[in-house]
């Protein structure tokens, strides 16, 4: 279905650069009635596609036409010049029509063609002239090829032989602001007579004329549509500001020509009382009161055999009126009825369809500008903003910005829509900085316009409006969350003790049936929740007016920090994958945490907090964030405290895994004045520990690094510390290794490796197993090497450490190495370097160490060409190939 290249996707795609610009002729064509074709044929229907494809392919080739996009039967052309493009169409015409089809019909084509402006947004044409060539090739019937009056004035003179221009008469296109005037090529020979075009205007409808070109929500369209084919009932549900009207609109608009009775739009923003909704239906439909009978009586009498749709639009605020529409599907067969509302009707039968917002691009990956108006949030601000400022163009100076701006606002149409309007007195930059301070920026005024959408916050308060006044409490206390509620936390800092008086969760689904809460998937299957950062600053700003921020971002400061208190042992023990999971669901929470205690000078909290979860940012590779936080919180000014001792100490480990020795150094000194200042035994035990790392990661003085094992050793034993001297025992072992004394490591770290399974110490474990893995790779016991490797790595795989998987298939390349097995050590050190960029790590040092260098053996193995290309195809495995990878046993 050629919807404004609806749901294409790429088939023989040119180069952006052979698709031609400036004036241009769109041919969008597609096979009328292929589902009956296809049912009829079955298997046989996919040699009737590939022809037709073929024969379209020619006359489109023959005529310098480019192929944009297909999807199935349907096809997406670009023509330089509108005499090529209607020669194209009509030769395509006639081929069609001498095939021998093998279902004994004629294969029914319909095509449509405009000649417009071609401007190009990433490896698609945008704007309204390609929009509106779709909606005239959508309103043709099959054989038939409608142009438009551009088109028209541009090809009359200079025909192909036998072909005449017929006029249609003016048409309204759905989405198109002006009633297109129509033509339709009338060929010899073949047929002559169509039906009227499938415009608006075919069909009984008041559908409003819509302003400006619907953009995206390509997915969204589809399912509603199947959801009305399948049900007789659907509601379409989101925050305020969604989209879900005009995504209505648009469904409707598409399914008009299939309706026979037409498509209703009824609108109950104005109405207040339920019992004025049936008066307004029949308004509506030209239903008029009968004197003596029910008013519901008589609307379903004037139903009765209509097959038509109603769209029932802003029903959330009236929802004692659902019954009516119950009423009128349990005695009316054929009547189909979409509704638009913050909240399902909860009626028996319903499909609810929630409305999701624009999809967005990432800010951080953003590549060329051209390529952004592939994501609909992007391609809509871009179009509302020419709308006011035609001049305005997406360059690589502000795609940031658009793209800050609409992930800002959540990809929420009416946000974006209302941002765009500034960009005929502000740049994007400017809007971008105004929208960070407040969302009041987001405000027009036109009369055509319903004032509760003139602003955001007008369109959130509406919403608002709808809950009573515990739940409107339980709705601004939320918004101190960040990034995702579960309901124990919901219930320990929004509703303490049960003091609003409501169930917390009844009062979650209230919010979520509100559409000012989101349902989003949990962990196990346990509830989470989320909030729309623009929905979230209103409710915030409620909560300050209210008098509760200070006491309600308190409570939530100390359950997470106490959460990450209460992390620290799970992150590296046998329940280590469902922590380091809960500690990364929670993880905005945690730093909105650290940061309220930071600002209000409670640092030893914050650093307790820190340091309790340091290694999560190293395994989970957060350690640029781990990193920020900690430098922020040890260089804030404080006592002498454990607390800042234990901040130093994780601040050194994140510094040690990122290769960055000299502030390691730094933080490990401090540390340890600090806890012998505190004469703290456990204290001094660890950062003795720490110390020793300073040789081992410089590789220097390891005599030093040595006597700093064994005095931690020391310590941990006397504080019958079993996994302290579990780890100063293994990594002695591994300075054994780096003093090449290979051999003698080998059984230390055998025993080492079970000694940390006895405890349950899965951090120590791997560690264990590549340090073991490398002394029997240095022995050479190659198979044991990769047993020691391989389980390595089930167990990072497993705890979804992918920094870790990382490190060892970094050393598995050296063991491919010194088997001459050059292009899979390639493939694996690829890959391990995509992932170590990929999660930030500056640098893996224990494996570093006694690696060689298999890239330079290769190069002198197989030569430059074939070590570039098997770097590449690691690099571009991603991590589940790779693991299978290294796990198989040959190349």
């Amino acid at each position: 279905h050629p919807e404004g290249c609806r749901g294409l996707t790429a088939s023989t795609m040119l180069p952006m650069t052979e698709l031609p610009t400036g004036t241009v002729t769109f041919l969008f064509t597609d096979i009328e009635g292929s589902t009956r074709v296809l049912q009829e044929l079955g298997e046989g229907y996919r040699a009737v596609q590939d022809r037709h494809a073929e024969i379209l392919r020619a006359a489109f080739g023959a005529r310098d036409g480019r192929e944009v996009r297909t999807e199935g039967d349907s096809f997406f052309a670009v023509f330089r010049t509108p005499a090529q493009a209607v020669a194209a169409a009509v030769a395509a015409q006639r081929a069609l029509a001498e095939e021998k089809w093998p279902h004994g019909e004629l294969l029914r084509v319909r095509m449509g063609l405009h000649t417009g402006e071609g401007v190009l947004g990433g490896d698609d044409y945008i704007g309204i002239d390609v929009n509106r060539a779709a909606r005239i090739a959508a309103a043709g019937h099959g054989g038939q090829i409608l142009i438009s009056e551009a088109t028209r004035a541009l090809v009359e003179h200079i025909l192909p032989d036998g072909v005449a221009i017929r006029d249609l008469g003016t048409h309204r296109l759905k989405d198109i602001h002006h009633a297109e005037r129509l033509f339709d090529l009338a060929i010899e020979r073949l047929q002559a007579e169509f039906p009227p075009p499938r415009t608006l205007d075919a069909r009984p409808n008041n559908l409003p004329h819509q302003l400006t070109t619907f953009i995206g929500r390509r997915e969204a369209i589809d399912e509603t549509e199947q959801l009305l084919s399948d049900h007789r009932l659907v509601t379409l549900t989101g925050p305020g500001g969604s989209g879900k009207t005009r995504l209505a609109l648009e469904v409707a608009g598409n399914l008009l020509p299939s309706l026979p009775d037409g498509a209703f739009f009824v609108d109950l923003t104005p109405i207040a009382d339920p019992g004025q909704v049936c008066p307004a239906i029949c308004q509506v439909l030209g239903v008029r009161e009968e004197p003596g009978s029910d008013l519901i009586d008589t609307l379903v009498d004037r139903l009765a055999g209509q097959r038509l749709l109603l769209l029932v639009d802003n029903f959330e605020h009236l929802l004692p009126a659902a019954d009516l529409i119950d009423r009128v599907l349990k005695a009316v067969a054929e009547t189909r009825i979409l509704v638009t509302s913050r909240t399902s009707l909860g009626l028996y039968g319903e499909q609810e369809q929630s409305v999701p917002p624009l999809d967005l691009p990432d800010p951080d990956r953003l590549g060329e500008a051209t390529a952004l108006p592939r994501y609909d949030a992007v391609a809509l601000f871009v179009d509302r903003a020419r709308a006011v400022e035609p001049s305005f163009a997406l360059t690589d100076d502000n795609a940031r910005a658009v793209a800050d701006i609409c992930t800002r606002l959540d990809g929420l149409p009416l946000a974006i829509e209302l941002a765009a309007r500034w960009t005929k007195t502000l740049s994007p930059e400017a809007i971008l900085g105004r929208l960070e301070r407040s969302l009041d920026v987001l405000t027009v005024s036109a009369p055509s316009i319903p004032e509760r959408q003139q602003t955001l916050r007008a369109t959130i308060a509406w919403s608002e409006g709808l809950l009573d006044e515990a739940e409107r409490q339980l709705f601004a206390r939320v918004s101190v969350f960040v990034g995702g509620i579960d309901l124990d936390a919901a219930e320990a800092v929004a509703n303490p003790g049960g003091d609003l008086g409501i169930d917390t969760l009844d009062g979650l689904a209230s919010l979520i049936d509100k559409s000012l809460l989101r349902r989003i998937e949990g962990a196990g299957g346990e509830p989470r929740f989320g909030m729309l950062e623009t929905i979230r600053e209103y409710a915030r700003r409620r909560l300050e007016e209210e008098g509760e921020a200070k006491a309600t971002l308190h409570r939530h400061a100390e359950y997470f920090l106490d959460l990450a208190d209460a992390s620290e042992p799970y992150l590296t023990g046998p329940d280590q994958a469902p922590w380091l999971d809960r500690v990364e669901r929670e993880h905005e929470n945690l730093q909105a945490a650290l940061r309220w205690s930071a600002e209000r000078g409670d640092i030893d909290r914050a650093l307790d907090a820190a340091a309790s979860v340091w290694r999560f940012w190293h395994l989970r590779g957060q350690m640029a964030i781990g990193r920020a936080w900690l430098e922020r919180l040890v260089a804030l000014p404080g006592g002498r405290t454990a607390a800042r001792a234990r901040g130093l100490g994780a601040a050194g480990g994140l510094a040690y895994w990122d290769a960055d020795y000299e502030a390691m150094e730094r933080h490990y000194g401090e540390s340890m004045a600090i806890y012998r200042e505190l004469d703290d035994a456990a204290g001094m035990a660890e950062a003795t520990y720490n110390l020793a790392f300073v040789p081992i990661a410089r590789g220097t003085d390891l005599d030093l690094a040595v006597e700093l094992l064994g005095e931690a050793r020391r310590r941990f034993d006397e504080l019958g510390d079993e996994r302290g001297v579990s780890k100063a025992t293994a990594d002695a072992a591994y300075v054994l290794m780096m003093q090449g004394d290979y051999a003698s490591a080998v059984p230390v770290l055998q025993e080492a490796s079970a000694r940390s399974r006895r405890l349950g110490d899965m951090y120590r474990l791997t560690d264990d197993l590549t340090s073991l893995g490398q002394a029997h790779r240095m022995v050479g016991q190659h198979p044991e090497a990769r047993a020691a490797f391989l389980e390595a790595l089930d167990l990072f795989e497993e705890a979804g450490i992918p920094g870790g998987s990382g490190a060892v298939l970094y050393m598995m390349s050296a063991l491919e190495s010194d088997l001459g097995r050059h292009e899979r050590a390639l493939r694996l050190i690829g890959a391990a370097e995509a992932i170590r960029e990929a999660t930030g790590g500056g640098g893996w040092p224990a494996s570093a160490i006694m690696m060689g260098d298999p890239v330079a053996v290769a190069r002198a193995a197989i030569g430059d060409e074939r070590t570039e290309r098997a770097l590449a195809e690691g690099r571009d495995m991603v991590l589940d190939q790779v693991v299978a990878y290294a796990r198989s046993a040959d190349d």
